[in-house]
């Protein structure tokens, strides 16, 4: 985001979205949260059997939409159950009229 050496002057939560806005920068993750909000929870294999993309990327995916806040997985047995995490989408979605 910010050159290096130089320092922000975004506060915590305006970092907190900008996180956001960058995980939801890619179309495969808009897709990833469109699945998962048609679902309760999902598994991996799901969403790889639901998209055209390995599951090694499928998974990077998933990590960098998890890091944002806006999924969360937990482990069930040898899989990792995903879904939308509701907190964090309702936090975006109230700030982001703050901002414009």
């Amino acid at each position: 985001m910010m050159g290096q050496g130089k320092e922000t002057k975004l506060t915590k939560e305006e970092l907190r979205m900008a996180r956001m806005f960058k995980a939801l920068g890619t179309p495969v993750r808009l897709e990833i949260l469109r699945h998962l909000s048609s679902c309760t929870y999902c598994i991996c294999g799901d969403i790889v059997a639901a998209l055209p993309l390995a599951q090694s990327t499928v998974s990077q995916h998933l990590k960098v939409l998890k890091e944002a806040g806006l999924i969360r997985g937990e482990i069930e047995g040898p899989a990792t159950c995903y879904c939308i995490d509701q907190e964090g989408l309702d936090w975006l979605k109230q700030r982001i009229p703050e901002i414009f």
